[in-house]
């Protein structure tokens, strides 16, 4: 009898709380699964964004790939510096690709992009993310070559549209399919390519970055999600 008699008392004072009180932990809640919902969906769209980029870029569509960018968005691509803004960004990879839309007979342009790590802004309005790079290049019956390498990009969300703020890819090696990666010489597998040369960056490289055979891993953006550690190079 006395239990139930607290537990009515109980149930009377839950009942007693202030409606603004009930209201204000209602917002909260729908605060943070909002929040929640965000960032998840955020994910999401970065990914669809940079298999976007890939997949346009496959084909030589440089408006689309372009069009994927902040208007002060920039890319950098090895060691040929920094191009700011959609104009520059398409022509510096139409150059970069022969130089017309659409690709050249013949040339293979697979830009296969794995591993995404991809993490969301608390406030859900901006990302970083980290991919991996996998390059099979070439010309019919002229060259062919792989590439491998890491991103490390930033991503904004404008106007309720997720952007590319800035594609950093940090180039591993460039080598030809008939002489492989484990012929290569010191620094003869990250070049200036001849389009950047032609057209010269608006800022120079920022990268300091050692390519293969050297072991140097690119900066992590974020912390080892487990330990909360942040990601460093293993001493020897």
């Amino acid at each position: 009898m006395k239990r139930a008699m607290m537990a009515l008392a109980g149930a009377a004072m839950l009942t007693a709380l202030p409606v603004s009180a009930q209201a204000q932990s209602v917002d909260a809640e729908i605060s943070a699964l909002t929040l929640r919902v965000q960032k998840l969906e955020g994910a999401r769209a970065v990914k669809k964004l940079q298999r976007a980029f890939g997949f346009y870029v496959d084909r030589g569509l440089w408006d689309d790939a372009a069009d994927l960018f902040a208007d002060n968005g920039t890319i950098e691509i090895g060691v040929d510096g920094v191009y700011v803004g959609k104009a520059r960004i398409r022509d510096y990879l139409k150059a970069l690709h022969g130089g017309q839309d659409g690709l050249i007979y013949g040339q293979l342009n697979e830009w296969v992009t794995l591993q995404p790590l991809v993490d969301v802004a608390a406030d859900g309005r901006s990302a970083k993310a980290r991919w991996r790079d996998l390059g099979m290049l070439g010309q019919h019956k002229k060259h062919a070559e792989w590439r491998d390498g890491i991103y490390e990009n930033d991503y904004v969300k404008e106007g309720g549209v997720w952007k590319i703020k800035s594609l950093h890819l940090f180039v591993n090696f460039v080598t030809p399919v008939e002489k492989g990666w484990a012929r290569l010489k010191q620094g003869e597998g990250v070049v200036q390519s001849e389009a950047s040369k032609k057209m010269p960056p608006d800022r120079p490289s920022t990268s300091r970055f050692k390519p293969f055979p050297e072991t140097q891993i690119p900066a992590f953006h974020g912390p080892n999600p487990v330990s909360g550690r942040n990601v460093t190079e293993a001493t020897k």
